[in-house]
């Protein structure tokens, strides 16, 4: 008889504020995925564990607080739980960067298949400083990281998600140095938030935040979309889930503005500028990547020029990217 795997619970990073509690993750069975093996057939065998999950549904978890209070939740039919919850004075227990540490557990004691019979899972979310002057949202795609989204069949996307590391994923050149200087702000200590939205499934969040740490990108909440709304066709009016994560960052944060940062290749010009329309006070600047395909740009250098609601800078390097934000302040 086979042996069954132990249980884990992966908590997602998210975000907070000194009285609302916000926090994401999902239980599955621990199919020991090996972060650190760079061999082809082990990076294949890895991929299919992302994508072949075996979710641990209906399951209650409990989420303790360095302050020993605990929020309960239940997981859904694929394992994703969600704690939303108002409690005041959330800021007194994060560190100096914000990062408020929490507890996850089983809260079945007869759940006896964690490893080592360990029922305690680590998780994190941020609370922005009061210092920030303003806050990012990334794309992470194309936009920090080589994917090629725009190839064609996105027969890229498909090889580096299955024959590459995270550790020997190229960022694109600068990127790491100029998000430092958007989280260091004008002042140099604004610990302005780094918020990573992309329209990658979570099955590849533990991927992604191996390849941000790697790089030394500044620590931020990873805000990523469920594999079934992945493959799924949406309404003609359902708005894309980077929109609707970053709409509620800016209900999150109604007195922070927020700098948007993208490519050319996809619905990022889209999205963003819509955004800024309905926030015109609230979006400071939009940044975009320019990618190699003639047509896509063709297309977003019509919709900049014709634009005027906010900063919208089309982009070849870094360097172009840090003369600009340091130019209107943002930057040191």
């Amino acid at each position: 008889m086979f042996k069954k795997d132990p249980l884990q619970i992966i908590s997602f990073q998210s975000y907070g504020t000194k009285s609302h509690f916000y926090a994401r993750g999902r239980a599955l069975e621990d199919e020991s995925i090996d972060l650190e093996s760079q061999k082809i057939w082990h990076l294949a065998i890895n991929t299919w564990k992302r994508f072949e999950t075996d979710e641990i549904k209906n399951v209650g978890i409990d989420i303790k607080l360095p302050n020993n209070k605990i929020f309960k939740t239940t997981t859904d039919d694929n394992g994703y739980f969600k704690v939303d919850e108002a409690i005041e004075d959330l800021d007194l227990l994060t560190n100096d960067e914000g990062w408020l540490p929490y507890e996850l557990s089983y809260n079945d004691v007869n759940i006896k298949r964690t490893i080592q019979n360990e029922n305690r899972f680590p998780g994190e979310l941020l609370i922005p400083s009061e210092k920030a002057q303003f806050g990012v949202a990334s794309d992470i795609d194309d936009t920090i990281l080589h994917t090629g989204v725009v190839s064609l069949l996105k027969w890229r996307v498909i090889y580096n998600s299955i024959f590459k590391h995270a550790k020997n994923r190229s960022p694109l050149e600068g990127a790491a140095e100029f998000y430092h200087m958007l989280h260091r702000g004008q002042s140099g200590e604004n610990a302005n938030p780094i918020f990573y939205v992309s329209h990658s499934p979570w099955n590849l969040y533990r991927y992604l935040d191996l390849f941000l740490k790697q790089n030394d990108f500044p620590k931020g909440p990873i805000l990523l979309r469920s594999l079934s709304n992945f493959l799924r066709k949406k309404p003609q009016d359902e708005k894309p889930q980077k929109q609707k994560e970053i709409l509620n960052l800016l209900k999150t944060y109604p007195n922070l503005p927020f700098i948007l940062i993208g490519d050319s290749g996809e619905h990022d010009p889209d999205i963003y500028m819509e955004i800024a329309e309905e926030f015109p006070d609230r979006i400071l600047a939009i940044y975009l990547r320019s990618v190699k395909h003639k047509k896509k740009m063709l297309r977003v250098k019509g919709l900049v020029e014709n634009y005027k609601t906010t900063m919208v800078l089309m982009v070849e390097s870094s360097a172009q990217a840090i003369e600009h934000a340091r130019k209107h302040g943002f930057i040191e």
